[in-house]
């Protein structure tokens, strides 16, 4: 079966022969987990320099074949992005803003001098793949599919310049609610004197060496019983950047909004993003500006600040109730998630699920 895209990229469909048996993957539905159980077919389309983008595909799910010389794995030449597929109630399923999705891709894209994926095909990729694996998409309250575009450079060679072939593909896993038992503040540590990213370098690009960059701090986290990592500025360690993988914003008494602008070095989270808009619809106050970590520490003491949480896609909202260190602990680890915090994250998985009226046209019908 083919599908002409309007710009005559034509994806080409071949069926796995072999799908997961229908009470096999039932029974994953009803406890999926995250990342850890992936759908039937991918998307894949390949790029060169001389053909632009072709041969776009769907296909069985299936390992990469990759030339051991290939840039990827020697230049790092990657990036990727992350977004959900939701089932509504009438059957219908939807994701959120993926044009934002397509846009932070080509971002990234050129951060790492890769080729540009045009947002319509991005977004029609997805719609592909969902069409086609679409009972994979999960039913249950709080319940997606996690959905997860990226791009490698694939050219065999050795050395160091943009590569001239690249494939994008999309895998698709299922993914259970984020908080099984409700939503639950945690705690994040404060890493010291390691940088996720610095200025003029890969930050504001979803590249896997930003990640890589994380973990051996959110190691240290998780054996001080920490959830998340936070980071500070390279430069001078003294202001917010962001955690590990999501962005996080405090939140004074009067109800205003703190968050750090991105500069250069922070993601320009989708969520992030989201919520402003929605605290704005709301009427709350936001400032978006350089923000010590000192303030946050004070603000705690005083009562200034009385909610503080990190946003993402895959928490949409995580409350924090404490934040540690080497030589501090602030903030009460039996404090519950706030009032602030706990409206944004309703209105906007309210918004996904399709329970509130989508006011701002951020919904895409998938399938």
């Amino acid at each position: 079966m083919n599908t002409t895209f309007a710009n005559q990229v034509e994806f080409t469909i071949t069926r796995n022969t072999q799908p997961l048996p229908e009470e096999k993957r039932n029974a994953i539905l009803q406890n999926p987990g995250f990342g850890k159980h992936f759908t039937d077919h991918m998307a894949t389309i390949d790029w060169t320099r001389e053909q632009g983008w072709h041969d776009a595909r769907i296909v069985p799910y299936g390992p990469l074949q990759l030339d051991p010389a290939s840039s990827v794995l020697h230049y790092a030449q990657e990036i990727f992005e992350g977004l959900k597929a939701y089932r509504h109630a009438d059957g219908s399923i939807w994701t959120f803003r993926p044009e934002a999705n397509a846009q932070r891709f080509q971002l990234s894209a050129r951060r790492l001098a890769m080729p540009e994926l045009p947002v319509e095909l991005f977004i029609e990729s997805l719609k592909q793949l969902i069409s086609i694996d679409q009972a994979w998409v999960p039913s249950a309250p709080e319940t997606s599919a996690y959905i997860r575009p990226f791009m490698i450079a694939n050219e065999s060679f050795l050395g160091v310049r943009p590569a001239e072939r690249a494939a994008y593909h999309v895998i698709v896993s299922p993914a259970g609610s984020y908080f099984a038992n409700g939503m639950q503040p945690v705690s994040i540590w404060l890493s010291s004197g390691l940088s996720r990213a610095g200025k003029g370098g890969t930050g504001e690009a979803k590249c896997g060496g930003n990640y890589a960059a994380s973990l051996l701090p959110q190691t240290e986290a998780s054996a001080n019983g920490c959830s998340q990592v936070l980071f500070l500025d390279a430069e001078e360690h003294t202001y917010l950047e962001e955690l590990g993988g999501m962005n996080i914003f405090l939140v004074r008494k009067d109800g205003t909004l703190l968050t750090p602008k991105t500069s250069g070095s922070i993601l320009k989270g989708i969520t992030r993003a989201s919520l402003l808009q929605l605290a704005e619809d709301m009427g709350l106050k936001i400032e978006e500006r350089r923000i010590a970590l000192q303030e946050w520490i004070d603000g705690v003491n005083s009562g200034e600040i009385t909610e503080v949480f990190a946003c993402g896609t895959a928490a949409v909202i995580a409350p924090i109730c404490t934040l540690k260190s080497k030589t501090f602990t602030v903030g009460n680890e039996n404090a519950p998630a706030g009032e602030v915090t706990v409206a944004l994250r309703k209105k906007l998985t309210d918004i996904q699920y399709g329970r509130e009226e989508d006011t701002h046209n951020w919904l895409t019908r998938l399938a």
